[in-house]
């Protein structure tokens, strides 16, 4: 079997680039989604519908169905943004964020770990919003506390799995047009997965855990 890429919340925006690009490419290409789209389910090798990040046993359901004995990219894309401020400080968006853009990339890594062999690279999508260096702005209080939050765990997954052979890569995408977005922003879906894969495909164990912008600039913490 070509190598394994197997991406969370790939129906939609930068998922489904990346998993378009990785089939056109070769790949074995598994997306793990709620609900699959018509473009998801005519470029994957394989569409695991139902899967909830925040569930660990949806996720366990997920590796039961996985046509695979082994991944080579896992990407953690599935996310949420709401606008919070201190106007509308609503700590039940932000508790829902920081349950999916946090908890849920590192919920589907620790599930998934056993199929992620020596130089294999798990990919953790998250932003710059994350970073408390380059916050000039403010607001976004769930978005970038999760995101924050999600650098320090992806973090010390680089170090704890450094050992075994296995590459962490954090990533921001940039500002991507997407419906995350508002279809805002300076690149378009396809550009950004570009630009994506070239970064992941640079990730070696001397550069894991690194937090790098899909142009290739390191970003500060």
């Amino acid at each position: 079997m070509s190598d394994v890429v197997v991406i969370t919340g790939a129906n939609r925006g930068i998922g489904l680039e990346l998993a378009k690009k990785y089939s056109q490419r070769g790949a074995h290409v598994i997306g793990l989604v709620r609900e699959s789209s018509s473009e998801l389910s005519n470029c994957a090798a394989q569409v695991i519908e139902g899967v909830d990040v925040t569930d660990l046993e949806s996720i366990s359901q997920a590796k039961s169905q996985l046509q695979c004995e082994s991944i080579a990219i896992l990407i953690n894309n599935a996310g949420l943004l709401t606008a919070e401020s201190l106007d509308d400080m609503s700590f039940e968006r932000i508790q829902r964020q920081f349950d999916i853009n946090t908890l849920g990339p590192l919920k589907v890594t620790s599930v998934l770990l056993p199929l992620l062999q020596p130089g294999a690279k798990c990919i953790m999508m998250t932003s710059r919003m994350g970073s408390i260096a380059d916050n000039e702005s403010g607001s976004r209080y769930g978005y970038r506390l999760s995101k924050a939050a999600l650098n320090a765990a992806s973090k010390s997954l680089a170090i704890d799995l450094k050992p075994k052979g296995i590459i962490v890569g954090i990533c921001h995408p940039g500002w991507v047009q997407t419906e995350m977005t508002g279809h805002t922003g300076h690149l378009t879906a396809p550009e950004s997965a570009s630009a994506l894969m070239d970064r992941i495909s640079e990730f070696t164990l001397e550069t894991t855990g690194t937090f790098v912008h899909s142009n290739g600039e390191r970003l500060p913490w």
